[in-house]
């Protein structure tokens, strides 16, 4: 018989936040909580490798909360860093949910707005700090937060902070807060690059690793379709959105010019209320959208990886990898928008013959290989246009590089230049038969001798 705690009142935690739990609908710890949670509170340092959708939000703010307890002084006593504003709000929403019966204080400092409120809030006195890396170092260069109480720290999707290069603002962070104080690191995987932090991070940490490094959940299911272009791309996302089961998805971009005009195309076709969102859109537009989607008034969601991670959204049934990821971990994190909470969800993955590298890649991280679905009969497939094709020849020739330096591309093989003169003999390098050409030689062997025409 297990000994693990099947009810949140197992754990050492007041009747404050039980309440809460429980209004919150949480019935029974995920395995992340079942493990974290009485660690945490006992004041061990964690490193937690856990996939997304799995609590662990909740693993590091209960015992935030508990050991904060009440609002006290004007200082912070956390600090939990993410990497980007949607993270940042969800942990707000997570401390506002959870830390409901409590007085605790709290901010959230991120970008894309001006910093004054951020520091107003904080000068009325605060408790726990939520922060982007950037921001938080932009505010304390200015003298306007006081780091000395800091007790515990919290480095949230410690994988993706790597891959955004925070690493100088994270190892400024730790200069600047006390030596002795309690850590916790949590990433959806476990690269060199998240080893090398956690070594910096952590004082002898306790590993908690709930599923196999970047995989992904089993409640989703996933399906690849080769697509030679971008517009048969188009034609199938069309295509598999008049399925009226797909009732809530994401379709995730690699870039804002192609999410806007994925977005520019699916508004024409009404399948439905769409919004985009990426790095060029505003705070508020992007925060108006997430709403809008999470209330149900919207059924497509168009996103830039800036999306993929921070978005706790439980009812996403289908997520569409327009684009392969270049980040490969990134795959992990825009899957498990769906299949959140133990909900059964579906992940399609667009791969053109560029992408094929990276999807293989991607394939060998997550430890399977992803069902392959042919393009169904209905959907045009178009002929693809001689510029992109050359776009793919070039991305390919690059990729066989990669794995062979000898390796002479058909872009990259040094071809004799054209000569456009009818008279060109490569070999001689000589033009022959040109009168204009033999009058100018004789000219210049006159000025030689100093003689005259």
């Amino acid at each position: 018989m297990s000994d693990r705690p099947q009810s949140f009142e197992n754990f050492k935690i007041n009747k404050q936040l039980l309440e809460a739990v429980k209004e919150a609908g949480y019935t029974k710890p995920t395995p992340i909580q079942e493990q974290a949670i009485p660690l945490a509170l006992a004041g061990q340092d964690i490193l937690g490798i856990a996939q997304t959708g799995t609590g662990k939000t909740a693993a590091y703010v209960l015992p935030i909360l508990m050991k904060v307890k009440y609002a006290q002084g004007m200082h912070p006593r956390a600090l939990i860093l993410a990497p980007t504003r949607e993270l940042v709000m969800q942990i707000e929403q997570s401390i506002i949910e959870l830390g409901k019966y409590t007085d605790l204080r709290y901010v959230c400092l991120y970008g894309g707005i001006g910093p004054t409120p951020q520091i107003e809030k904080i000068q009325a006195g605060v408790d726990i700090v939520i922060a982007t890396p950037g921001r938080f170092m932009d505010i304390y260069g200015k003298g306007n937060i006081f780091v000395r109480e800091i007790k515990t720290m919290v480095l949230d999707e410690a994988d993706k902070m790597m891959d955004m290069g925070f690493m100088p603002q994270i190892r400024s962070i730790l200069e600047v807060i006390p030596v002795k104080r309690q850590n916790l690191l949590f990433s959806a995987t476990f690269s060199d690059r998240v080893e090398r932090i956690s070594q910096e991070f952590l004082e002898f940490p306790e590993r908690i690793e709930i599923a196999l490094q970047a995989t992904t959940a089993d409640t989703v299911a996933q399906t690849k379709y080769f697509v030679p272009n971008l517009k048969t791309k188009i034609n199938l996302l069309d295509h598999l959105l008049k399925n009226e089961e797909i009732k809530r998805v994401i379709v995730f971009t690699k870039s804002r010019k192609n999410a806007e005009a994925v977005f520019q195309y699916l508004e024409r076709r009404k399948h439905g209320e769409i919004r985009v969102i990426h790095a060029n859109k505003g705070q508020n537009t992007r925060i108006n959208s997430v709403d809008d989607f999470k209330a149900g008034d919207v059924r497509i969601l168009v996103a830039t990886d800036v999306a993929s991670r921070g978005l706790d959204i439980s009812m996403v049934s289908h997520v569409v990898n327009f684009d392969v990821p270049l980040i490969y971990e990134d795959y992990v994190h825009r899957v498990g928008r769906t299949g959140r909470a133990e909900q059964e969800g579906a992940a399609f993955t667009f791969i053109n013959p560029a992408e094929e590298y990276h999807f293989e890649k991607i394939e060998e991280i997550i430890r399977m290989e992803v069902e392959e679905s042919a393009i169904p009969a209905e959907v045009k497939v178009t002929d693809t246009p001689f510029a992109e094709k050359q776009i793919y020849d070039r991305e390919i020739d690059s990729q066989k590089r990669k794995e062979n330096p000898d390796f002479k591309g058909a872009f990259h093989e040094k071809k004799p230049r054209a000569n456009k003169n009818p008279h060109y003999n490569p070999e001689k390098k000589k033009v022959r038969g040109n009168k204009n050409s033999k009058a100018k030689r004789n000219r210049n062997q006159m000025k030689k001798k100093g003689g005259k025409r």
